[in-house]
């Protein structure tokens, strides 16, 4: 062989060869999130299989969220935290994604301290992100620091000021402080965008019996 020859074997691939490949991981990847909502397990087994390939991070991504569509969500956010701190996780956006996916995972698996460690590391990342905002806001109230919760809150609805699920969360948080009239201030908000939302409803009931006890 030539010196010619061993010396084009060994050049980078080009750009467009690069963007192929790329664009066929996406392509498979997006099949395999596809997969995972019909049938997981077989997903999973589609994982294994890609990972056999060479493991690269979208494969790995694949992984992680099947384990946690079977409900091991506490293996699966652990692979989750380990793709995002890997070498080759991708652009930060992308390890933003995964902090926050695997933070929801800790939280789904009763780990909210495992969670805010998670999500505080991806508020670092994406601080403008009010769902990531709103994910920590939970870890908050599950550990019970309000302030914090409610200063996460608080900003998550000044991006998102029709955000059910916020204005839950935060309405939830006032109850906790026997703050009445801001619990009810929330509440009305999230009835208002949508009355039949039953998490909604069963936060005006909670409140409520709260007001009932806190009168007699």
């Amino acid at each position: 062989m030539s010196l010619l020859a061993v010396a084009l074997g060994i050049l980078p691939m080009s750009q467009s060869a690069v963007s192929d490949i790329q664009g066929a991981e996406q392509l498979r990847l997006n099949k395999c999130i596809e997969l995972i909502d019909q049938d997981a397990e077989a997903a999973f087994e589609e994982s294994l299989a890609w990972l056999g390939e060479g493991g690269r991070p979208a494969a790995r991504y694949c992984n992680a969220l099947a384990i946690i569509a079977m409900g091991n969500y506490k293996e699966g956010a652990a692979r989750l935290e380990e793709l995002a701190n890997a070498p080759d996780a991708g652009a930060l956006a992308d390890r933003a994604i995964y902090l926050a996916q695997a933070g929801n995972a800790w939280l789904t698996a009763g780990y909210p301290e495992a969670a805010l460690v998670t999500l505080d590391n991806a508020v670092k990342i994406s601080g403008d992100d009010a769902d990531v905002r709103i994910d920590r806001a939970s870890a908050n109230l599950m550990l019970e620091r309000w302030d914090a919760a409610i200063e996460d809150l608080d900003f998550a609805l000044e991006q998102k000021p029709n955000d059910v699920t916020a204005l839950q969360l935060r309405s939830r948080t006032w109850l906790q402080l026997e703050n009445f009239d801001n619990a009810e201030a929330d509440l009305n908000r999230a009835m208002l965008i949508d009355g039949k939302n039953i998490e909604t409803l069963v936060l005006r009931g909670d409140i409520r019996e709260a007001k009932r006890l806190a009168g007699g």
